[in-house]
């Protein structure tokens, strides 16, 4: 084994199985705020750019440029020959798919509605994985998880129901958003899909692996949507997809090297500081406030989220590979 391939090694097993040296909790939970503030911050330039720029377009810059970062990292680790090759390229193009699926749905539902309340849905995904994962990989689930899964499909439902409501009523504009949530929830569970997925191809290959064809596959996906009506950006929407698609490389990074210094249990907790940042960011840049419904239910949500994070750890099930993959709608 030479040293770019210990290298490779510690970075996808070592969290795993805490054979790791150096290890700084504290840094490894900067690393993941950091992370959790550059997808917010992605997810705040595709809503103010796809006012004029279609979603496909949105998805197709956001993964281009995205690329040069994941893969300039990976040449400079030595890693990228290593993460190119795959056991299972068709595992690949199938995560690929669904997460493009995903980020289109989510990029869609951003223009429908406030950031804080798409984020807040967007929490389902973690708890609808639980599920699914009991269904797919046979993964026991006992009575702690099954009241979480319950207790959170109950908040996503108190988010969603009011916007749910305006199918009924006569006003477009309630038509609308109730549409977007409806995208938004298909978008969590296309998330969870993928997270399966991962889960099932990380046994194969390592993280970057992941990664990189996931990338690759969203830019020749959303490539196809260009005869159906993209337009030229302007300078400032090219540079806010430049910006999206930087960002997304660079908090792939960072989550990716948080998990390296720190226990998946220690880290993922941290997922849900994503709501203070959506919030914060909704109200400087769009004037947006939540309903008392969305905190209501996304408090509801993020409990059952960490009361599954604290019986996975109880279980010694530590998901550090596939959480550093990242998420598929972002």
């Amino acid at each position: 084994m030479n040293c770019a391939d210990a290298r490779n090694f510690l970075t996808s097993n070592g969290a795993a199985r805490g054979l790791r040296k150096g290890m700084n909790p504290s840094r490894g939970i900067a690393l993941k705020l950091g992370s959790v503030a550059f997808f917010i911050s992605l997810q705040t330039m595709v809503k103010a750019v796809t006012v004029h720029v279609p979603v496909g377009e949105a998805v197709f810059f956001r993964s281009l440029f995205a690329l040069p970062v994941i893969l300039g990292w990976l040449a400079y680790e030595g890693r990228l020959h290593s993460a190119l090759r795959t056991k299972n390229p068709w595992g690949h193009i199938s995560r690929g798919t669904i997460g493009v699926l995903a980020m289109t749905l989510s990029f869609a539902a951003l223009g429908y509605l406030p950031l804080p309340e798409v984020t807040a849905i967007f929490y389902a995904a973690p708890i609808i994985t639980v599920a699914l994962a009991a269904i797919f990989l046979g993964e026991q689930v006992r009575m702690v998880r099954i009241g979480a899964v319950l207790a959170g499909l109950a908040g996503v439902l108190v988010i969603l129901w009011p916007r749910l409501e305006g199918f009924g009523g006569t006003g477009e504009d309630d038509a609308l958003r109730a549409f977007g949530a409806v995208l938004a929830l298909v978008a969590a569970c296309c998330m969870a899909v993928a997270k399966i997925l991962v889960r099932k191809l990380v046994g194969i290959d390592p993280p970057s692996t992941v990664v990189i064809y996931a990338s690759l596959t969203a830019v020749c996906l959303s490539a196809l949507t260009m005869p159906f009506g993209w337009v030229w950006p302007t300078r400032w929407e090219f540079a806010l997809l430049l910006g999206a698609g930087l960002f997304g490389g660079v908090g792939q990074l960072m989550l990716t090297t948080a998990y390296t210094h720190a226990d998946a249990s220690t880290i993922a907790p941290f997922d849900y500081s994503s709501m203070l940042f959506a919030l914060a960011f909704g109200y400087i840049f769009f004037s947006e406030l939540p309903t008392l419904q969305t905190l209501l239910g996304a408090g509801v949500v993020v409990f059952a989220g960490l009361v599954i994070i604290w019986r996975e750890s109880q279980l010694g099930r530590d998901r550090s590979k596939s959480r550093a993959v990242g998420p598929p709608g972002s």
